[in-house]
């Protein structure tokens, strides 16, 4: 979708797609609400857990602050996009592209973010206990098949 975005951007201000326009619109703020959701749900509980039992205190506070305000950004962006998909001229393009620009970098950083710390963490305790697992039933079939 950020690239999606940048198309955008960089179509400004004559060669913009209105069709493309439409498309992000419809989609943008929907697919980011559902990726956040999951996020606060799923991802950042699982990573407080982890911090907790290695006896660490993090905050997943500044990256839920950052979710509202891209949320904000976004429908910003889909009111601007809806209507120069609909044939309407694109006011400002200079404006909007920084703009748009501004919006899928926090979101590239955000991620990029999430990709080098949240996500590896819960990756290797989850592998670590897959591992602490196969190695305890393992160990359990060795001691069955020894008695």
């Amino acid at each position: 979708m950020c690239q999606e975005l940048e198309d955008i951007a960089d179509s400004l201000p004559a060669a913009v797609d209105a069709l493309s326009c439409l498309s992000i619109a419809a989609k943008l703020l929907p697919a980011l609400q559902r990726a956040h959701e999951y996020e606060e749900k799923v991802i950042f509980p699982a990573y407080e857990k982890l911090a907790a039992s290695r006896g660490q205190t993090i905050s997943t506070d500044r990256l839920r602050a950052e979710h509202i305000s891209d949320e904000c950004f976004a429908a910003d962006l889909t009111g601007i996009l809806l209507k120069i998909g609909h044939g309407g001229p694109v006011d400002q393009a200079e404006t909007f592209g920084f703009m748009l620009r501004g919006f899928f970098d926090g979101l590239r950083r955000h991620v990029a973010f999430e990709d080098e710390h949240v996500v590896p963490a819960i990756r290797n305790k989850t592998l670590s206990n897959r591992n602490a697992v196969e190695g305890d039933s393992g160990l359990q079939q060795q001691h069955a098949g020894s008695g």
